[in-house]
């Protein structure tokens, strides 16, 4: 019994490890977005549909040589098909766009803030769907997303913006995308693997948005950093990363690892502000501040329901 207890301790323990790993190197492809739009004039109608074709092909050759019969399963169901395509444009391919174009228009620690306050979306969401008011915490942790919003937004002054107009609004509908990204593939992630449905969905939306973009017509100087910077995004910030946090939620639950994976903001906050030499103020962190708050309030009441 005391074997059986160390060594589910141990898995706990990795699972937790390896999920603010996982989170750190979100944050990570965020800073490395903001590196690329600032200093090599890459912009998001380049590196967003680039990415998911190249990070969802390279999931999708995994596959093909783990099951290569079991590889293009999804396509033979018409219902499958289409939703896999929904989410594939309305889930990833909106959520990736606008998040980094937030980047683009901000920074990536704010653009990542705030999309980090979908939780409280899912919220309201949530007690809408379930006809109940909601419960106390979740009143506290949805003004607290106000709150940070409005800090960020401006500095306290209501006659003046912090962001632009623009960052905020798309930065608002990355989160709303977030949204849309976590709850329409519920029914397909009960017959398919969620790497799976990742990889089609990254292939389906990059596909469509380098039709919308053309980004073959975009032309960099590609040096060592600009490799480096592009090759984190697409492999440790989206291959690895996302294979990291789904073996954490495995270990420790996907209340617990929605909590660890917190640490994407406040990587990417802090690599913009000390690689990038973004001019954060005091409270511009009272904001972030507040909307960790409430991704904190929100997990520990989920992790009360999954005891």
């Amino acid at each position: 019994m005391e074997t059986r207890d160390k060594k589910m301790q141990a898995s706990r323990t990795i699972g937790v490890i390896i999920t603010i790993l996982g989170g750190c190197l979100w944050g990570a492809s965020g800073a490395c977005g903001q590196y690329l739009f600032e200093n090599k004039g890459v912009t998001s109608r380049w590196l967003v549909p680039v990415r998911l074709v190249m990070a969802g092909v390279c999931m999708l050759v995994y596959y093909i040589g783990k099951e290569r019969t079991k590889a293009f399963r999804i396509w033979k169901n018409r219902k499958d098909a289409v939703d896999v395509i929904i989410y594939g444009i309305f889930g990833l391919m909106l959520c990736q766009f606008t998040y980094f174009t937030t980047i683009e228009l901000s920074n990536a620690g704010t653009a990542t803030v705030i999309q980090y306050i979908s939780p409280a979306i899912v919220m309201v969401l949530v007690c809408f769907m379930e006809k109940r008011l909601p419960k106390f915490i979740e009143i506290l942790a949805l003004l607290f997303a106000i709150a940070g919003i409005f800090i960020i937004a401006t500095h306290g002054n209501i006659h003046q913006m912090a962001i632009s107009k623009e960052a905020l609004i798309v930065g608002l509908i990355s989160a709303l995308t977030v949204v849309l990204y976590n709850m329409q593939p519920r029914r397909l992630m009960a017959y398919y693997p969620t790497p799976y449905l990742l990889a089609w969905g990254m292939v389906t939306g990059g596909i469509v948005l380098s039709f919308l973009f053309q980004p073959w017509k975009y032309h960099y100087t590609i040096d060592m950093s600009f490799l480096a910077a592009f090759l984190a995004i697409v492999l440790l910030g989206t291959i690895v990363a996302f294979s990291l946090y789904m073996q954490g939620v495995k270990l420790i639950g996907p209340a617990r690892a929605s909590l660890y994976a917190c640490t994407e903001p406040i990587a990417s906050a802090l690599l913009s502000f000390f690689w990038l030499k973004v001019p954060f103020v005091a409270v511009d962190f009272l904001g972030f501040g507040l909307i960790i708050a409430t991704i904190l309030m929100l997990g520990f009441s989920d992790l009360k329901k999954e005891k």
